[in-house]
């Protein structure tokens, strides 16, 4: 009697998010995308579109443009039909979801198709008021699968969502280790930075990269390096206020109140961030608020610099307290402001002996290619759940 041989089936991908300007989720999206192609593996992307788009008609991956950044429970309906008809036509047996909004209209879709639902939860979304967005927030637990991008994350579906622990994939988001890899800036990239933007060359940088918004931690900062004035640094704070003008007005109005104007900076937008970390000499991660995974302190990590985090959130996973950084106490102004006398007195060879221990961490870690093959195995995981 021949056995039955078992042909493992072919996933083909739709990726389906908001939209497509720059951010976490999207980069993530972009990467999945560019690799799936790598490997031969037919994959598609749905969102309202965004400058990021370009990224995927480079690598020749479909994107279909739909309203799924909307949280009208009507235009959701519109999207499932729309979508119904993409899952369909091209022959898309895995619906990958990477946010709330457009994950109903994605989850409906793939029940009517009887494609493979998987969602990737990127942060810890609101949950006021509680009854209403648990609600709107749990379709991001009806994945036959669930990747959590920290332990973090893992921890927070577990404690507030009726999730099965067994379903739940761990994968770390991801440093593309070739963009910010010391080996590739040259003094030229350096130079033309500091020109362009003012930064001083003979003062020791502290740098902090985020939105300037309160929970990203810029007036704590302003509070804490008050209190090593007299110390040498310049502090630059790179992030878009996104309109919020009235914090950064409050930002500068304190700073100047402190007497420190002359030693900060800011700076909107920069496009070349792994030459800004090479002339830092301190990443600050200084968020109130835990970050789902913390990408900015684990690429300062990839490029050798001295990672300063808060004690919270996905830094207690992506930095080695003492060894490639160190962590000071969360919203305590004081407790950072010692840790960061502690950096800029760090003899050379302590620091770069934790430079070079940042650098193996992330390698072993947190590269594009492990999130990658992580993730296209659950991909391949789920292909297979109904023979098991």
């Amino acid at each position: 009697m021949k056995m039955k041989q078992n042909k493992e089936k072919k996933p083909v991908v739709l990726q389906v998010l908001p939209e497509l300007n720059q951010g976490g989720v999207e980069l993530g999206t972009i990467e999945i995308a560019s690799e799936l192609q790598k490997q031969g593996i037919e994959n598609f992307v749905a969102s309202q579109g965004g400058r990021m788009a370009y990224q995927l008609e480079r690598m020749k991956v479909k994107h279909f443009t739909l309203p799924l950044k909307t949280k009208n429970p009507f235009k959701w309906w519109l999207n499932y039909r729309r979508l119904v008809k993409i899952i369909k036509d091209n022959g898309i047996n895995i619906v990958h979801a990477r946010s709330r909004a457009p994950a109903w209209s994605a989850y409906w879709a793939a029940k009517k198709t009887g494609a493979k639902f998987l969602t990737t939860f990127h942060g810890t979304y609101g949950l006021k008021p509680r009854w209403l967005k648990l609600r709107y927030n749990r379709v991001m637990t009806y994945g036959d699968l669930v990747i959590a991008i920290s332990n973090h994350i893992k921890e927070h579906i577990l404690k507030n969502y009726k999730c099965d622990e067994n379903k739940i994939r761990l994968i770390h988001r991801c440093v593309d280790v070739e963009k910010f890899d010391p080996e590739n800036i040259n003094a030229e990239r350096m130079i033309k930075l500091m020109e362009e933007n003012q930064i001083p060359e003979d003062k020791p940088i502290v740098l902090l990269i985020g939105r300037l918004t309160r929970w990203k931690g810029q007036k704590l900062m302003v509070e804490a390096l008050e209190k090593i004035k007299d110390m040498d640094f310049y502090c630059l704070f790179v992030g878009d206020d996104q309109g919020r003008t009235y914090y950064t007005d409050e930002l500068k109005e304190a700073i100047a109140k402190k007497g420190m104007t002359d030693k900060f900076g800011f700076i909107r937008h920069i496009s070349d961030v792994p030459a800004l970390m090479m002339v830092s000499d301190v990443v600050v991660s200084a968020s109130l608020d835990p970050e789902a995974f913390g990408r900015i302190a684990a690429e300062g990590e990839a490029m050798g610099r001295l990672v300063v985090a808060s004690n919270i959130g996905g830094s207690l996973e992506n930095l080695i307290d003492g060894v490639t950084g160190k962590h000071f106490v969360s919203g305590d102004a004081q407790s950072l402001a010692d840790t960061l006398k502690w950096a800029l007195e760090l003899p050379r060879k302590e620091r770069e002996k934790m430079g070079k221990a940042g650098i193996k961490f992330v390698k072993e870690n947190f590269t594009k290619q492990i999130m990658c093959d992580k993730t296209l195995a659950v991909y391949h995981e789920l292909m297979n759940m109904d023979d098991k």
